[in-house]
């Protein structure tokens, strides 16, 4: 690289995961540039870690195409921003606009993000990182969930599709599908640091996919349980 200090991005940086990522990264001594909706929140991060904040709708291609023209140095992209709507009931109890933020967030924040960054980091031609943040709910499927499990399997898709499409360059991919996470959208669920830890270290090994290790044997079963064409049945981790 042409600098010795990272440049990040990371988006949905005002809390959560993203707050995690933001803050383990400063911790590497990276330049951070961070992304939120919510200003406040996302000003006083930016303000403690000597970030720059960026305002922006992952959503929005124009906002995210602004977001990466404020940061062309940038060799480690997080696409994280994600949220989980408030039904979690069967497909059809999730109202139509719901299906739309959802889908527009999830998958149109990560969508729009390789858009937005993906051309830049392959004119440098220098090596770089793209870190989606997907979801263990993106590679099994739960009872209900509303319209998160599906934008979670999208997600996962695209960011196949883009670790394949990348695959002859020097840049790479990295997703992360962690189960429960003790965020805002989740009361329980293990620490976001530990997430940012094993996702950093991940991007740093060049691992391709971070799914815990006690719902593996689960992500397995399902797909074996459709490929033989049977119904499929909830999934559980595998018990210590």
């Amino acid at each position: 690289m042409a600098s010795d200090v990272l440049t990040a991005v990371v988006t949905g940086a005002a809390s959560g995961i993203g707050l995690a990522l933001a803050e383990a990264l400063h911790a590497k001594g990276a330049d951070l540039v961070l992304a939120d909706v919510d200003a406040d929140a996302l000003s006083a991060t930016a303000e403690r870690l000597g970030a720059t904040g960026v305002t922006a709708d992952v959503a929005d291609p124009a906002a995210m195409n602004a977001l990466a023209a404020q940061a062309p140095q940038a060799r480690l992209i997080c696409l994280n921003a994600g949220v989980v709507g408030a039904s979690l009931g069967a497909p059809w109890e999730v109202p139509p606009d719901e299906w739309d933020r959802v889908f527009g967030i999830n998958v149109g924040g990560v969508v729009n993000g390789l858009r937005a960054f993906v051309p830049g980091l392959l004119a440098s031609g220098e090596q770089a990182h793209v870190l989606i943040t997907a979801s263990l709910a993106g590679l099994t499927v739960f009872p209900g969930g509303g319209a998160y499990g599906p934008s979670k399997h999208a997600v996962v898709a695209v960011a196949q599709h883009a670790a394949m499409a990348l695959a002859d360059t020097p840049v790479r991919v990295t997703m992360i599908c962690p189960a429960l996470v003790s965020t805002g959208m989740s009361p329980e669920g293990v620490e976001p640091g530990l997430v940012a830890h094993e996702a950093l270290q991940a991007v740093d090994d060049g691992v391709f996919a971070v799914v815990p290790a006690e719902w593996q044997a689960a992500v397995v079963a399902q797909v074996e349980q459709i490929a033989a064409g049977h119904r499929p049945t909830p999934p559980a981790p595998r018990s210590a």
